[in-house]
Order: structure tokens, then sequence, then C-alpha cells
């Protein structure tokens, strides 16, 4: 009997304490942006996670145009255990970021970090850049970060571009609106709504003109036929006449027989 209950309460003290470790582990790892001596520690976490990976160069052009976005998690023996590296698009019509690459250290998942740069970036490109919405890349089979992205993060599909990837493999083009966006996009429903409001308008006022011109066409036939029925009046009644004066005649001539 002793021995079970010292079993039932290991098992019952075992996920207490691996909750006590998990809420210490979270703790002890800080979010914090990112500086040129992080860039090195960075890229080796990005080749211990990733089978994308960019030259040094691609680090260095990111911190230099876009400091804001780039961040790191950093554990209590100052190591970087992730990283998001992010930027804003130039090369399009809106204002929007677009998230490079994100990667955390398999000792270190499982603990919210991911979404924690994830968030620290995008505040960034709300707050200093005024964005519109962010857009990233994920791979097709990628189920976990397709989760967090989705589930978590309030990602969209936008699109699927096929082959993007070095090895062929097709990637989810997907995007988040941010308040800015958002407000752009309902004032350009109701502007376009506006717009339509005041094509059916002038529809209806052409429609207007048209029956209102039909009217007064029909109008000026009408005119036209009792004009032409008054001018032949006169010739109608001098026609009877000559009928009535014929008759006159025949009826003189054959009295004028029966006297003689």
């Amino acid at each position: 009997r002793v021995g079970s209950r010292t079993a039932a309460g290991l098992d019952r003290g075992i996920p207490r304490l691996v909750g006590l470790v998990h809420s210490l582990a979270v703790k002890m790892v800080c979010i914090r942006p990112a500086t040129v001596d992080d860039l090195l520690a960075m890229q080796a976490c990005n080749l211990c996670c990733l089978p994308e990976n960019y030259q040094m160069k691609y680090y260095f052009y990111h911190m230099l145009s876009w400091p804001q976005l780039l961040y790191v998690a950093e554990d209590y023996n100052k190591k970087i255990v992730g990283y998001v590296l992010a930027k804003m698009d130039e090369d399009s019509d809106d204002v929007h970021g677009h998230i490079t690459s994100l990667a955390v250290l398999r000792s270190h998942r499982k603990l919210g970090l991911a979404s924690k740069l994830m968030r620290a970036a995008m505040a960034a490109m709300e707050e200093t850049f005024q964005s519109e919405h962010v857009s990233l890349h994920v791979r097709v089979t990628n189920r976990a970060a397709f989760t967090l992205y989705s589930e978590n993060l309030g990602f969209e599909i936008h699109d699927v571009e096929s082959k993007y990837y070095a090895d062929k493999e097709d990637a989810y083009d997907m995007r988040k609106m941010f308040e800015t966006g958002l407000k752009k996009q309902e004032a350009n429903r109701l502007k376009k709504e506006k717009k339509d409001k005041d094509k059916e308008r002038e529809k209806e006022k052409d429609k207007e003109k048209e029956k209102g011109k039909e009217k007064e066409f029909a109008k000026e036939n009408g005119k036209e036929k009792d004009n032409e029925v008054v001018e032949d009046a006169p010739d109608a009644a001098a026609a009877g006449d000559a009928a009535g004066a014929e008759v006159g005649d025949d009826e003189k001539k054959k009295k004028n027989k029966r006297k003689q």
C-alpha cells in the first residue's frame, strides 16, 4: 500500500514539476530587439533549424534597412535560441511588411517563443511603418508552422505559389490584415458602394430622359396626325358636294323625260 501511494503521488507530482520547469524556462528567455552583434548567432540558429539559408550580407541588409523589425529570443546564458527576420515590402503600392524568416531551436520549442517573436515584429510594423498588412510564405507540408500562423496568429491563405522553394515544393502565401489596412478596405468598400449608387442614379436619370423624349416624340406625331385629318376634311366635303350635284342633275333629267 505504501508503495502504491508513493507511485500515485509521483504520478500527480510529475505534471506539476513539468509545468514548473516550463514556466521557469519561459521566464528565463527574453524577447528583445536584435543588434548587429546578434547576426552571427541568428545565422547559426537559421542553419540549425531551416533548409532556407542566407548569406551574412542578407542579414546585414535587413539590419541596416529595417532595424526595428529584427528580434531575438535570448536565454539566461545569453544564448540566442530564436529570431525573426522581417522587412517592409518596397515593391508594392500598399505599405506592408513581410516575414523573411522565423526560427526557434528545438530545445526551446513549445514555449510560445515563435508567437512572441512574431507579435513583436508585427507590432513594430504597425507602430513604426503604419503597415496595412503582413505577409509570409510557408511550406504546404509544414503543418506545425501553418497551425501557428493560422490558428495562433490569425493569418489567412491568400494564394498558393507553385514550386516556390528551391526543392520545388509549393508555398502558401499567407497574410494578416492590420487595423490600418482594415480601415482602408472599409473606406474603399464605402467608396465603391457610393460610386455604384451614383452610377445607378445616372442610369435612372438617363432612363427618365429617354422616356421624356419618347413622350415628346409621341405628342409631336399625334399633332401631325390631327393636322392631316383637319386638312383632309375640306377635300372630303367638296367631294360630297360634287357627288350631290351629280345626283340632282340625274333626277332633273328623269323628270323632263316623263313630261315629254
